[in-house]
C-alpha cells in the first residue's frame, strides 16, 4: 500500500515539474513582434484582431499551441506561432495575462437581444446560456481556460461565432473542442451580432 501511495505521489510529481511556468516580463520582450497586430498592451485597435490583454494564460497558451500544431488555422498566427516553444508561449500568455483590457462599448439598439442570449440561451434552440461559462460579466473561467469575452471587439467575437456556427472546430483528435459549435448552431445572424456587441460592452 505504501508504495502504491509513492507512486502515486512520483507521479503527481512528475506532472507538477514538467508544467511550464510563465515569466511576464521575459514575455514582455518576446511579445514586441505580436505587438503590430495586438498593441503593445494586448489592446488592438484593428477589431478584425482579438483583444489579448487580461486574456487567461491558460487560454492563450491553448490557443497558440493550436495555431502551432495546425489545431488552428490562420495564415499570419500558424506561421509566428511556429517557431515558439512552450516556454515562449508560456512566458507570451503570462505577460498579456497581467495587462488591463480596455473597455468596449456595446451598440444600445442591440443590447436587449444580445443580453437575453447571453443570459438566458434560447431553449427552443438548445443554446445555453453564455454565461454557464463565460460568467456573467464575460470573465470566462482562468481554471478550465474558458476565455473572457468581456470588452473584445464584437466584429472579432461575431466573426468566431460565425465560424463556430458552420462547423470550425478548435483541435484535432482527443484536443478536438466542438463545445461553441453545439452552442453557436442555434444562432442567426441577427443575433450572434447582438450577442457579439453586447459581450464588447461588458465590464
Amino acid at each position: 500500500m505504501k508504495y502504491a501511495v509513492c507512486a502515486v505521489l512520483l507521479i503527481f510529481a512528475l506532472d507538477a515539474s514538467a508544467e511550464v511556468v510563465g515569466d511576464a516580463e521575459a514575455g514582455q520582450n518576446k511579445a514586441a513582434v505580436c505587438a503590430a497586430c495586438h498593441g503593445v498592451d494586448g489592446n488592438s485597435i484593428n477589431a478584425e484582431w482579438p483583444k489579448l490583454a487580461g486574456q487567461h494564460a491558460k487560454y492563450l497558451e491553448r490557443q497558440t499551441m493550436l495555431f502551432k500544431n495546425g489545431g488552428r488555422v490562420q495564415a499570419v498566427m500558424s506561421g509566428m506561432a511556429m517557431p515558439l516553444s512552450e516556454q515562449d508561449m508560456a512566458d507570451i500568455s503570462a505577460f498579456y495575462a497581467q495587462q488591463t483590457p480596455s473597455q468596449g462599448v456595446a451598440d444600445e439598439a442591440l443590447v436587449a437581444l444580445g443580453e437575453a442570449v447571453y443570459r438566458g440561451g434560447k431553449a427552443d434552440a438548445e443554446v445555453p446560456a453564455c454565461m454557464a461559462c463565460h460568467g456573467p460579466s464575460g470573465a470566462g473561467n482562468p481554471g478550465v481556460a474558458y476565455p473572457q469575452v468581456r470588452g473584445q471587439h464584437a466584429d472579432y467575437s461575431a466573426a468566431k461565432l460565425r465560424a463556430f456556427r458552420d462547423g470550425e472546430i478548435w483541435g484535432k483528435g482527443e484536443q478536438a473542442n466542438s463545445v461553441m459549435v453545439d452552442v453557436a448552431r442555434g444562432l442567426t445572424d441577427e443575433e450572434i451580432e447582438a450577442l457579439a456587441s453586447y459581450m464588447e460592452g461588458l465590464h
